[in-house]
C-alpha cells in the first residue's frame, strides 16, 4: 500500500507540473473516498491543498465526518453552505416548469440531485480558478465502470486518483492513510437527499461490483445489473460527440 500510495501522490505532483497551476483541490463529502483523495493531495502539495465542505441540508453526523477528515489529514479547509441556494434556484426552475404547465412531480428527486451535485462542482472550479488549482475527482472504479456519478457534477473534475481502485482497495488505503474510522466503516452515501444510500439506489453492493471488476464469478442477475449500467452510463466516460465536417 505504501508504494500505491507514493505513486499515486507522484503523479499528483507530476499533473501539477505539467498543468502549471499552484495546487489541489477536493471536495470532502465525510465519505471514504473524499478522505482518502484529501489525504492524498495534502500529501502530494503539503502547502497547496484545500478541501471545501459544501453542505445542503446535510446532516450534523456528515458535517462532523467532514470536518474530522479534515483534521485527520491536516488539510486546509473552508465550508461552502450551498443549503439556500439550492433551494431557491430548484424554486425558480420549478415555478417555470410550473408556468409551462410541464412540470414532472415523479422526477423531482432526481433533479434535486443532480442539482446538488453540479452546484458543488461550479463552487469547487469557481474556488480552483482563485486558487488557480486543479479540482481533483473522487470516483473509484466502481463508481466510474457503473457510470454511479452525476455526468458535469462529481464527474465534472481535472484529475482522477483513485479511478482504477476498487472500493475495497480504497477502504484499505483509507487505514493506511488513518482516515478517521467513524468513515471508513459508515455506508457510502453521495449525500443527494436525506437518507440516501449508494448501494442501495443502485440496487448492488459495491463488494459485488468490486468481485466483477476483478473477474470473479458473481450471481448471472448481478452481472446483468452491472452490465446494464455500464452501458447505460457509457456516455458519461466518453468524450462528446460532435459533428465532423470530413467527408
Amino acid at each position: 500500500m505504501k508504494q500505491e500510495v507514493d505513486e499515486i501522490v507522484s503523479w499528483l505532483q507530476t499533473q501539477v507540473e505539467k498543468t502549471g497551476v499552484n495546487g489541489l483541490m477536493v471536495g470532502i463529502s465525510g465519505g471514504i473516498d473524499s478522505a482518502v483523495v484529501a489525504a492524498l493531495i495534502k500529501r502530494a502539495c503539503p502547502d497547496h491543498s484545500l478541501g471545501v465542505i459544501m453542505p445542503i441540508n446535510t446532516s450534523d453526523a456528515t458535517m462532523q465526518d467532514a470536518k474530522a477528515v479534515a483534521e485527520a489529514t491536516g488539510i486546509d479547509y473552508m465550508t461552502v453552505d450551498l443549503t439556500e441556494v439550492h433551494a431557491n434556484m430548484y424554486q425558480m426552475i420549478k415555478t417555470q416548469l410550473e408556468n409551462k404547465h410541464v412540470y414532472e412531480e415523479q422526477n423531482t428527486q432526481l433533479a434535486q440531485a443532480n442539482l446538488r451535485a453540479r452546484l458543488r462542482m461550479s463552487t469547487l472550479y469557481t474556488i480552483a480558478t482563485n486558487y488557480n488549482y486543479l479540482v481533483v475527482g473522487t470516483d473509484n472504479a466502481a463508481e466510474w465502470y457503473t457510470g454511479y456519478f452525476t455526468k458535469y457534477g462529481d464527474g465534472g473534475v481535472d484529475i482522477l486518483p483513485i479511478v482504477e481502485f476498487t472500493k475495497g482497495e480504497v477502504r484499505k488505503m483509507a487505514e493506511y492513510l488513518d482516515i478517521p474510522s467513524s468513515v471508513r466503516i459508515k455506508q457510502p452515501s453521495a449525500d443527494l437527499w436525506e437518507g440516501q444510500s449508494d448501494e442501495q439506489e443502485m440496487g448492488i453492493s459495491y463488494t459485488t461490483i468490486d468481485a466483477y471488476l476483478k473477474g470473479k464469478a458473481i450471481p448471472k442477475e448481478d452481472q446483468e445489473k452491472i452490465e446494464g449500467m455500464h452501458k447505460r452510463s457509457a456516455h458519461k466516460r466518453e468524450a462528446l460527440p460532435h459533428f465532423s465536417r470530413k467527408k
